[in-house]
């Protein structure tokens, strides 16, 4: 029998969980462009003479490569191209105010502030606001060659090279990424019905969740390049739009406790093929007869969607009509609601400070000591203190323990690989190591981004070896600044980041169970009701995941909270299979015992915002016997018990 280590050699559960590599498919493809992109500008740079061009466009290309994570090719054009713009912006303004000392102190403390708030709108701003800051600091702090515009052309156009090798399918594979995306939503469904009434559920719907916002992104991206009526496009929405019932009656169907026949999933398999292959003929489902109220409710939203898919008159006439169905509003909504709500958000004008008051820090510093080619402090401060990329400890620990391993190889290219022609093949070699590695955690991704960023760094000062320690001191500078100034001296981060969305989320619970059984309901906005809350519950369980990698007292706070996400999660679970049952015969609930239910639930978020620890709360809930209400009473009743302290 082996030994077990003793508890004091044993790393925390924290650490593992920040050290452990994720499970990701290898993207050879990805893997191909970044090794091209990376390698040709600098080859071309070398041919016309001009390493020093030749490596800012590669630099440009890194950016291009760390963005591209996209499927459909109409979401690469956003998550790189208009991330470009922004860098493009943020050199310009950088290399404007170099060495203008404490105007360029104040110019990317500005720049960081708006960084900041406009990273909270979404995944694309996120991106572009991380490259805005980025190549702001590196204008700043690094003498770049030519005019004040041809750093930001070279750094666009080694960005647009990685769109471009993106692209070069598209016209062959034209709408394949969007049907592969909704014909994973229908298996993904499928799974989940048939892991109903088993311990499995939980994780599937959240899969179910993800697979639905990825379907939907990628389907009202492709509607953004379509002002007119699309055929494919209609009736693929109409498509994803029919599986919302199916989603809907999972739940019902759980409350049994009892497997469904497994003809049941495979109906759903089937659709899927027919939806990925684009085939509209009749779908033989063979589906079971049903046996009671939450059978024929799964029963009616199969045949529904195997009529949606089967059916080729979807096109023309119900592309409007398809949005109405449930899902979320376009794009171009979704951004100028974004837009205004950023401007008015606490939480946005908060880290945007937060960003602002580090990075005004490292920059004061580096000008007051002198740091050796200082942008790399503010780079390491970005990288860190990303809000949606993961929690700040957590991030600024992998960030040093990337950045040593990083410097390992970066060593050995630096003292065996001589400047010229010779960097062109270590740069092909060593770039696709960043959408293998980076896709397996953020440390890894430090690791294989560090000896690139250095070896471009050598072809503009030509410093070889002499870069090692100093970007290994800026490093741990800049972890050193996000971690008090962007860690430590907020000790109500962690309840406002997550305590707060919570207790939100717990409100729209409360108004989604008053909507759901009042008079007058409208399916479509019932829907967009439950997709928002499965969406923000999705991302809250994120966050406590995130949480979950810092040390005490943060991890254990989130340790002792996330039972009652999933406790949330049920009562949304029970609201929509309350409501299935309505629509197939069970009595309606009256205003008043929907009143009550809403009424808990306000208690219980009211209690989530005032305190970051879990305080005691009424759980006697009653109501009359055999309602349609009760196994939603008793979740509620379950997550007010959760709430008290044990």
């Amino acid at each position: 029998m082996p030994r077990q280590l003793p508890s004091v050699l044993t790393p925390p559960d924290w650490l593992v969980r920040n050290l452990r590599p994720q499970q990701a498919p290898m993207p050879w493809a990805a893997a191909a462009r970044a090794a091209i992109a990376l390698a040709l500008p600098l080859a071309i740079g070398l041919t016309a003479g001009e390493p020093a061009y030749g490596a800012l466009a590669s630099m440009g290309a890194l950016s291009g490569v760390i963005g591209d994570t996209a499927d459909a090719y109409r979401m690469r054009i956003f998550n790189i191209a208009v991330p470009q713009l922004f860098g493009a912006i943020g050199v310009t303004i950088g290399s404007l105010v170099h060495g203008h000392g404490w105007v360029a102190v104040g110019a990317v403390t500005g720049v960081a502030l708006v960084s900041g708030m406009i990273s909270t709108i979404g995944a694309v701003a996120s991106v572009s606001s991380l490259l805005l800051l980025l190549n702001c600091s590196i204008g700043a702090g690094l003498p770049l060659p030519g005019s004040w515009w041809l750093a930001p052309v070279l750094m666009s156009g080694g960005g647009l090279l990685v769109l471009a090798l993106a692209l070069l399918a598209w016209p062959l594979r034209s709408g394949i990424p969007e049907r592969a995306a909704v014909a994973h939503t229908y298996r993904t469904v499928a799974d989940l019905l048939a892991a109903t009434g088993t311990e499995r559920y939980v994780d599937i719907r959240l899969a179910v969740t993800q697979s639905l916002n990825q379907s939907y992104d990628l389907a009202l991206a492709r509607r953004a390049f379509h002002h007119g009526r699309n055929p494919e496009l209609a009736r693929l929405l109409a498509q994803l739009n029919a599986i919302t019932p199916v989603v809907e009656a999972a739940p019902a169907a759980h409350q049994f406790d009892e497997p469904l026949a497994p003809e049941v999933p495979n109906a759903l398999r089937h659709l899927a093929d027919a939806v990925e292959t684009g085939y509209t003929g009749p779908i033989a489902l063979g589906l079971p007869v049903p046996t009671n109220e939450t059978a024929r409710a799964v029963d009616h939203a199969l045949r529904h969607a195997a009529d949606v898919v089967s059916d080729r008159s979807t096109g023309k006439a119900s592309l409007s009509a398809s949005l109405d169905q449930g899902g979320p509003p376009s794009l171009r909504v979704r951004a100028s609601r974004a837009s205004r709500n950023v401007l008015l958000s606490a939480a946005s004008w908060r880290y945007g400070l937060r960003l602002a008051l580090c990075i005004g820090l490292a920059q004061a510093l580096v000008s007051l000591v002198p740091v050796p080619r200082s942008y790399w402090v503010a780079l390491t401060i970005t990288f860190v203190m990303k809000p949606d990329f993961g929690s700040v400890f957590s991030r600024a620990l992998l960030r040093a323990l990337g950045t040593v391993a990083g410097l390992v190889v970066a060593a050995v290219v630096l003292a065996l690989v001589p400047l010229g022609w010779w960097d062109v093949p270590v740069m092909f070699v060593l770039g696709p190591l960043i959408p293998v590695l980076g896709r397996r955690g953020y440390g890894y991704q430090t690791a294989a981004v560090t000896p690139v960023i250095l070896l471009l760094s050598d072809v503009l000062n030509q410093l070889g070896t002499a870069l090692l320690v100093p970007r290994l001191v800026d490093s741990l500078i800049g972890c050193a600044i996000a971690l008090v100034a962007g860690y430590l001296l907020w000790p109500e981060s962690w309840h406002t980041r997550v305590g707060d969305r919570l207790a939100d989320a717990v409100a729209d619970t409360a108004r989604y169970v008053e909507y759901a059984f009042g008079a007058d309901v409208d399916p479509a906005a019932r829907a967009r009701m439950r997709r928002r809350l499965y969406r923000d519950l999705s991302a809250i369980r994120t966050e406590f995941q995130r949480a979950l990698s810092e040390p005490p007292p943060s991890g254990r706070r989130a340790a002792a909270w996330l039972p009652l996400v999933v406790a949330v999660e049920r009562i949304v679970d029970a609201t929509t299979a309350a409501g299935v049952q309505i629509r197939h015969g069970a009595q309606c609930p009256s205003s008043a015992e929907t009143s009550h239910v809403a009424l808990q639930l306000r208690e219980l978020s009211d209690g989530l915002r005032e305190t970051d620890t879990l305080v005691a709360v009424r759980t006697d809930l009653t109501g009359p016997a055999g309602s349609v209400l009760e196994p939603l009473r008793q979740e509620v009743a379950a997550a007010r018990a959760i709430a008290s302290p044990h």
